[in-house]
């Protein structure tokens, strides 16, 4: 609640805001210097706003009084519970709700994006009265700086929050409507990969010639499973079983918050014995499959697989660690070997639904197989040179 010290202490700044003090009244301080008090009530799913009074000529205990007279003047309630929410605890609690529970790679970057773009500006605004010309703004100032895709994902946190506020009437509305037509459009983002088979071959040979042991392994695991990459550099020795010859992601690890079961080939079982030798010659009692070289606590770096995707003689612009999984799937489909719903499956590409159940068990029988041939595939193109 706001008090005569602190009223007095607001200082004008660039651009009008608004300061609450609870049950829909706010203090409005202008470029100018003047301050004005406010009465916002949200009533039939519209923003009505009436002017109470110029401060210092109306005290904040005045300015309360004008407050209830004038919800009494319009048959409401003085102690009607109007929304009075800052857009720091609305995002806080969309964050909660609908992101936390999601990846925990995607809900650190929401994260990221919420304390350096979205909260050091708009944390302390009332969320009813931020406008949407204002977050525009903000995004094209994020655009202007390059990241052209950060200023769109920026936009959709602030869509995102606002339609989480609309149910309980915090907005009324989501001023970001629209907006983003006038920002640059993003390009498609392409994860580059290996689709000839020659350069499947020389990428194979130079993984069997690469001189750090761990990483070799990591890279000939990537290949014959085809994870995503966090999922490959974030195994832990419990989510397998060699002597079923599976890996068991469980669903907190997988994009689509899914279970993936993987067959592992004899290839990749033999990585994994290689690896867990390694690990006892080291003395390493780390959880993970691939531990950082650092640290035993924590998986190996994206950075060190990149690192070593380049040192073989693949720019970004030809592989990325990513890119075994667009290298599988073309390989596996111009095979005309397999089901497309098989390669999918694999891919953790899921539809979901019962159908999704039902097809986990119907095609697993095909994708022991499949990746039993994708491996001796593999195998086959690089022992050729």
């Amino acid at each position: 609640m706001l008090t005569e010290i602190s009223v007095r202490d607001m200082k004008p700044r660039d651009v009008r805001y608004m300061k609450a003090d609870g049950k829909g009244l706010y203090l409005e301080v202008v470029p100018a210097g003047q301050k004005y008090w406010w009465l916002r009530l949200t009533m039939d799913k519209k923003t009505k706003k009436f002017m109470l009074g110029k401060w210092p000529d109306l005290s904040v205990k005045e300015a309360r009084e004008a407050c209830a007279l004038k919800k009494r003047e319009i048959g409401i309630a003085s102690g009607l519970d109007v929304p009075d929410v800052r857009f720091g605890e609305l995002a806080e609690e969309w964050y909660k709700t609908r992101i936390l529970p999601q990846s925990e790679n995607y809900s650190r970057t929401v994260r990221m994006r919420l304390d350096k773009y979205v909260l050091p500006r708009f944390k302390d605004r009332p969320a009813a009265f931020i406008k949407g010309k204002e977050i525009l703004a903000l995004c094209k100032e994020i655009e202007q700086e390059g990241y052209i895709e950060t200023a769109h994902r920026v936009l959709d946190i602030f869509a995102a929050a606002f339609q989480f506020g609309i149910p309980t009437g915090i907005v009324a509305a989501d001023p970001t409507a629209g907006l983003s037509v006038n920002l640059m459009p993003v390009r498609s983002a392409h994860f580059a990969a290996l689709t000839d088979r020659r350069d499947v071959a020389e990428l194979m040979r130079g993984i069997r010639y690469y001189r750090q042991r761990r990483v070799r392994n990591a890279l000939f695991f990537s290949a014959y499973t085809f994870c995503r990459p966090g999922e490959v550099r974030g195994a832990l020795w419990h989510e397998l079983d060699l002597l079923r010859c599976e890996w068991r992601i469980p669903a907190e690890r997988m994009k689509g918050k899914r279970e993936h079961v993987v067959p592992l080939s004899r290839q990749a079982v033999e990585i994994l014995k290689d690896e867990r030798l390694l690990l006892d010659e080291d003395g390493n009692k780390s959880e993970f499959v691939f531990p950082s070289e650092r640290s035993p606590l924590r998986p190996m770096s994206e950075n060190t697989v990149r690192v070593a995707i380049r040192s073989i003689g693949f720019g970004a612009d030809k592989m990325t660690a990513h890119g075994f999984r667009h290298m599988a799937s073309t390989i596996l489909n111009e095979s005309g070997l397999w089901s497309p719903d098989a390669i999918e499956m694999q891919l953790a590409h899921y539809a979901g639904g019962v159908r999704e159940v039902y097809n986990q068990a119907k095609y697993m029988p095909e994708r022991v197989r499949m990746m039993q041939w994708y491996a001796d595939e593999l195998d086959g193109l690089r022992d050729e040179g």
